[in-house]
């Protein structure tokens, strides 16, 4: 095959189908592929994504349903094609895709075969990205069927899509339009007259021919086996991690959904059932706020230092980008060993930062290098002004505040509808809130509207304070 070029005779570089596998290798662990295509429903200002597993023609297959404003003929092209990325903030959000790579790299890490189903204002759009196929036709270059259907004519694909439209009743489980228009339809079940539905098959296994994922432990969550987490035969299915510790972010899916975002806008919904996420930087005890000014960037960063209130074994930095989580439970400084500080968390959100191709960890510049030092430096002296404190209120108490039973400083409620937070009195039992929680149930009466803009998180009480008041004392 004569390789293309330009007008002025200069050879193109192509793709070939053996880089969607090579591709899809960034992703050291399979939740964070799953969390790219999360991104995508995220950045098209979907309220909701639904996570499942189901059969089709006894194939098994992992969906992913939105809300969002769905996808034009031109915008499935752009997603199914490498590095291309025209997001632009909406609204003060700012989209996480920055390298325009994140569906290729998520979907072939999960399975070999993805396709793509989308209703937008103006279009039913149907793309799919497939190994298989690929292998099958004995493709040089990768290639991408994309049909569209016009609403006005629902039933009729355009003319020069009918050869992609054969190529995916060939080789996806849908053999007839009938069936894609059947699986179209389907995201009108959300309520919403616009969305994408993703539908990923031939599912990846392990060496032992295992399915990668647990799906019966848990029927209301995607699980990770643990010895294919620890498998040493297999390590790039293992998450980074600072220690030799498993939590159960690690293994559950919903566990890594609850603290996916600094402030979740978007519900996630796997296998039927809500995920009850966290605003993890209001969920703590003994918060602290502290701030960083890095030498580069003209910005003052807030930090948030508190004990985490469930677990002591959970502890460590939480660094995100964009509301992104990055890197989970980073242990630095003090935290490297477990007699300092066990059970204290921080939170910080390192736009300033460059995040790696797979979003699980930060280039190791030296700004990276200079915010983990003074991360470290803050949170030393807040474990030592904690323990002060502590120690100055009751010189008698000899146990350690990690083994004290916790209290949130805050209490806060997301609402159903408008996805906002909304902070909730003293007192109230965040545990035995209704399973669906709406402003209009807010006791205080100041925000009990969702057209009331969310309130901030840092009250004048809360304002960054000097961690040093042990030093000066």
């Amino acid at each position: 095959m004569a390789a293309g070029q330009t007008e002025r005779g200069v050879p193109l570089s192509t793709l070939n189908p053996k880089f969607l596998h090579t591709n899809s290798t960034s992703h050291t662990w399979p939740f964070s592929a799953i969390a790219e295509l999360i991104d995508n429903a995220y950045d098209v200002n979907a309220k909701q994504i639904w996570i499942d597993k189901t059969q089709i023609k006894d194939q098994e297959c992992l969906t992913f349903m939105d809300n969002g404003n769905g996808l034009s003929y031109d915008m499935m092209h752009q997603m199914l094609s490498f590095g291309f990325s025209d997001k632009k903030a909406v609204n003060g959000k700012h989209p996480i895709g920055m390298y325009g790579n994140g569906f290729k790299s998520g979907s072939m890490r999960l399975g070999q075969d993805a396709i793509v189903l989308s209703k937008s204002k103006t279009d039913l759009c149907v793309g799919m990205l497939s190994q298989t196929y690929l292998k099958k036709i004995r493709a040089e270059q990768i290639t991408v069927p994309i049909i569209s259907i016009k609403k006005p004519e629902a039933n009729n694909v355009l003319e020069e899509h009918r050869a992609s439209l054969r190529d995916i009743l060939d080789h996806s489980p849908f053999n007839t339009q009938e069936e894609l228009l059947t699986e179209l339809q389907a995201i009108e079940s959300t309520g919403s007259s616009t969305g994408t539905r993703i539908i990923v098959w031939n599912l990846r296994r392990t060496f032992a021919r295992h399915m990668e994922f647990d799906f019966t432990t848990d029927r209301y969550d995607i699980r990770i086996p643990s010895d294919v987490l620890e498998s040493t035969t297999e390590p790039d299915q293992r998450p980074e991690r600072s220690d030799s510790s498993i939590r159960e972010s690690d293994l559950s899916l919903r566990a890594y959904c609850s603290i996916l975002y600094l402030k979740p806008c978007m519900q996630i919904n796997i296998r039927g059932q809500k995920v009850e996420t966290q605003l993890i930087s209001g969920s703590l005890e003994y918060i602290k706020k502290c701030t960083y000014m890095p030498m580069f960037v003209n910005e003052i960063i807030p930090i948030t230092f508190g004990y985490n209130k469930m677990s002591k074994d959970q502890y460590g930095i939480m660094m995100y980008y964009k509301n992104r989580l990055i890197k989970a439970y980073h242990s630095v400084g003090c935290l490297r060993n477990v007699n300092n500080g066990i059970g204290v968390i921080g939170v910080i959100e390192c736009n300033f930062l460059k995040p790696t191709h797979n979003k699980q960890d930060f280039d190791y510049s030296d700004e990276y290098r200079n915010a983990i030092r003074n991360v470290a430096t803050k949170l030393e002296e807040y474990c030592k002004e904690i323990r002060f404190k502590r120690k100055k209120s009751n010189p008698s108490d000899n146990v350690p505040v990690e083994e004290t039973e916790k209290r949130l400083d805050q209490n806060w409620a997301q609402c159903d509808e408008c996805q906002q937070w909304r902070r909730l009195p003293d007192g109230i039992n965040t545990e035995k809130l209704p399973e669906e929680w709406f402003c209009y149930m807010n006791p205080d009466p100041q925000f009990r509207s969702c057209e009331t803009k969310e309130e901030s998180e840092d009250s004048d009480s809360e304002q960054p304070t000097n961690l040093k008041t042990y030093k000066i004392q």
